[in-house]
């Protein structure tokens, strides 16, 4: 192999570790409007995995939204296996250019969101008791709209860089 087909295949293999963009689904359709989605009652299933990827923890959320304007407020109650419940309330803010920004109570800061075509993608620090401490852990939180009722969510959780685990749910927005 020459010196000119090492460095084709050393891109290419760059190129494919590349993350995506949220631009990159910006012509998928239908296009997701949180006001429309989270407007009303939505119900998730979900599941924890560590980074081995084994399931650890079990859930449902029902999602009451309310939005007024480009303002909304996203009540979500979680339902563990283990049969504890969690409450966190968003205030979300809708911003030009497809931009979101968000806070909770168990969010360090403001979360920060950018939309494109069916897909949104999220990052912000949570704020996670864990065996009687906080951890702050890096979330990057990806949407995406299948259809009127659908969206699949995958959220990665970071500590210091380190890759501790996913959340996956699925959405169902009642009609």
């Amino acid at each position: 192999m020459n010196r000119r087909h090492l460095v084709l295949l050393a891109g290419a293999l760059l190129a494919g570790c590349a993350a995506p963009e949220v631009t990159d689904y910006a012509r998928e359709q239908p296009v997701l409007d949180l006001r429309t989605y989270f407007n009303g009652r939505v119900d998730g299933h979900g599941i924890f995995t560590d980074r081995s990827g084994k399931v650890v923890r079990r859930f449902t959320v029902t999602i009451d939204g309310r939005w007024k304007g480009d303002e909304g407020v996203l009540d979500e109650d979680f339902r563990y296996s283990d049969g504890s419940r969690q409450r966190r309330i968003w205030r979300l803010r809708q911003l030009p250019g497809g931009r979101y920004v968000g806070r909770a109570d168990d969010v360090v800061g403001e979360a920060n969101g950018q939309s494109a075509g069916n897909t949104l993608h999220w990052n912000y620090t949570l704020a996670l008791p864990v065996d009687g401490r906080t951890w702050h852990m890096q979330m990057d939180d990806w949407m995406h709209l299948v259809d009127g009722e659908v969206m699949l969510n995958r959220t990665a959780m970071r500590k210091f860089g380190i890759h501790l685990g996913d959340v996956t749910l699925s959405f169902r927005r009642r009609p």
